[in-house]
């Protein structure tokens, strides 16, 4: 009997079809994975641009009000610890990068500048949780403002209260640059960046290994359970990425001249992070 025979012309076209199909759902899938991209992407961008204040953060008396008003006013002014925060609009310039205030300087074209809206939020502990709980979500950036002078003396407090925002669920999960001011350079007694940086190292490496022991040695659960820094190792700015921590040096009031201030660092800092 003779055994029938398969016309070749339909193998052909099956496979065909076959392979049409393989490459048309690959490009379907590529298609797909492009546009999920493109919805994160811009949902992160949408999410970073609405994030606009830039706090100031700090111990009582360390300068952030005298700060506050230097940048957003360029004067001196008498300041006493604040019960509440100072809100204001900083604007970078995008064309000359030169930081600006729109109320002394009416004449800015708005069109090529970029607002920051700057957060003087209060030192003292019982103020302080409750406005950085408010303002916290929308940080662009952070300025955690040091006193220079008397940094020895405050290094528990100052390490603290570092350590504690650095390992802050929002804070860790926006990743906002932080900028450390050694500020109060003006006096002969103030301590420079090498000095306040290796002082809120190694105090914040202390930090670190006695609340990881206090959690060890209870089995308590905590809501904030960040590790800060690469574990094994002494803790160093530089492990935090993706959070970046630079450090910079000013003064806002010259001792004996209450028209002088240096904040040069900050500004370009504030123009880089805009």
């Amino acid at each position: 009997m003779e055994k029938s025979k398969v016309n070749p012309t339909i193998h052909e076209t099956t496979n065909f079809l076959r392979f049409d199909d393989t490459q048309t759902l690959g490009i379907i899938v590529a298609i797909g994975v492009i546009l999920l991209t493109l919805i994160v992407f811009v949902v992160w961008r949408s999410r970073k641009q609405s994030r606009r204040g830039v706090l100031l953060l700090g111990l009582c008396d360390s300068g952030k009000t005298l700060l506050f008003t230097r940048l957003l006013h360029e004067k001196f002014v008498l300041t006493h610890t604040s019960i509440k925060e100072n809100v204001g609009d900083y604007v970078v310039n995008n064309v000359s990068k030169q930081v600006v205030s729109v109320t002394d300087r009416p004449g800015v074209e708005l069109h090529s500048c970029q607002f920051l809206k700057v957060i003087d939020i209060p030192g003292h502990e019982r103020q302080r949780t409750k406005f950085l709980d408010q303002y916290k979500p929308v940080a662009r950036a952070i300025i955690f403002v040091v006193d220079s002078v008397s940094i020895q003396k405050e290094i528990r407090d100052v390490a603290e209260y570092l350590y504690t925002l650095l390992s802050d669920p929002v804070v860790s999960s926006n990743c906002p640059p932080f900028l450390v001011l050694c500020n109060k350079q003006d006096v002969t007694m103030a301590k420079g960046i090498p000095v306040v940086k290796t002082l809120l190292e190694k105090e914040m490496n202390l930090l670190r290994k006695t609340k990881t022991s206090q959690l060890e040695s209870t089995n308590e659960t905590s809501n904030n359970n960040t590790f800060l820094g690469k574990q094994g190792k002494e803790f160093e700015f530089s492990h935090l990425a993706p959070i970046r921590v630079e450090f910079a040096e000013g003064f806002a009031q010259k001792q004996g001249d209450e028209n002088t201030a240096q904040l040069d660092q900050v500004e370009e800092w504030l123009a880089k992070v805009a």
